[in-house]
């Protein structure tokens, strides 16, 4: 089944600017995501969902991005949330995942406290940038876990959250992936029972896929390289026919500086984005076969910071030669260059230590 058809490319671009006036996935496009299952292409096949190998999914990440960068983003982060189906109690995963509808937003910091309590636990806290959170049917949040006591018992563990439980703070302002609808959120006093937790290092022996079994920070870093590799693409795409349009207008040799620029970065994007798959690809064969090594794992994450940091370079090489027209922020290439700057700014991503 082709998940990005022409036709649901051609919605998306056509509904890009308005969304990201609105701050928000359009009902239309979000009616699209749900038909074709883009937020369940990591739930597992009982469940209703495509149970794809890391490795096609993420061409699909990259494919949504090149659509447009908010909607990109949404895809990657809904159907990420199906990586925690491994790790959730068997009977709740099949409840809450199993509906058409079904997406998870959260935060993995650990930016909430949970107090132990008679069947489960009391948890209060604020968590910054949940994508999605307008349409989640349910939330996942880390907390601090304390005793009945109110002491700190030096765990972090993970929560799911209904949608009546959370009070989303519609306070996502930045200048780019605007229509991803990242607000923060804050809970108070929500009592979450047991069965309701659960630890992504600790899966249950039920769905056999190996994609449970695969280190979450490889699995996020190859997730958001991904996106910013389609973003990239979408921008120099976009960036070729801002220049070329000035050229017709004043042929000069800064158009074409600006094309033979957008050429080179084209070709170096191709580049890291041939070895960022590689590596994906070497990695989760092994995977199949035997847990990844430290080295392996450093190997993966390292690659998708590279992937990144080449996107975000190519993007910064053309940019200069847009001009003006660079600048109107309802142009595709505008909106292109913020959403990638925005991604790569991602704390994992950031991070070169």
């Amino acid at each position: 089944m082709n998940l990005l058809t022409e036709e649901l490319e051609a919605m998306v671009r056509a509904e890009a600017s308005a969304m990201e006036q609105k701050g928000e996935m359009s009902p239309k496009v979000l009616e699209a995501v749900r038909e074709r299952g883009l937020f369940k292409l990591l739930v597992p096949r009982e469940l209703g969902g495509h149970m794809l190998p890391l490795p096609e999914a993420l061409r699909v990440f990259e494919g949504a991005s090149r659509f447009d960068g908010s909607f990109g983003w949404l895809v990657t982060i809904g159907a990420g949330g199906g990586y925690f189906a491994g790790a959730m109690e068997p009977g709740v995963c099949r409840e809450l995942l199993s509906p058409r509808e079904a997406v998870i937003a959260g935060s993995g910091y650990p930016a909430g406290e949970a107090r132990r309590v008679k069947g489960g636990y009391r948890v209060s806290g604020r968590w910054k940038y949940i994508s999605g959170a307008d349409y989640a049917t349910l939330f996942t949040v880390n907390c601090v876990i304390r005793d009945e006591g109110g002491k700190d018992d030096g765990r972090v563990l993970s929560f799911i959250l209904m949608p009546e439980q959370v009070n989303v703070l519609k306070d996502w302002r930045a200048f780019g992936l605007k229509a991803t609808g990242s607000h923060s959120i804050a809970v108070e006093d929500a009592f979450v029972p047991e069965r309701m937790t659960f630890d992504i290092a600790e899966p249950y022996p039920v769905f056999k896929d190996p994609l449970f079994r695969y280190p979450f920070l490889p699995f996020a870093l190859t997730s958001f390289a991904a996106v910013a590799l389609g973003i990239a693409d979408r921008f120099l795409e976009e960036a070729r026919v801002l220049i070329e349009a000035g050229r017709r207008v004043w042929p000069s040799r800064r158009a074409e500086a600006g094309l033979e620029a957008a050429t080179r970065m084209v070709d170096r994007l191709a580049g890291a984005k041939a070895d960022f798959y590689r590596t994906v690809d070497d990695t989760w064969e092994i995977h199949w076969n035997r847990p990844l090594t430290g080295e392996e794992e450093e190997a993966i994450n390292r690659r998708s910071r590279e992937a990144a940091q080449t996107a975000l370079q190519a993007a910064q090489t053309v940019f200069p030669h847009l001009g003006m027209a660079g600048l109107m922020e309802n142009a595709p290439a505008n909106r292109a260059w913020r959403d990638l700057h925005t991604v790569c700014r991602h704390a994992l991503l950031s991070d070169w230590g």
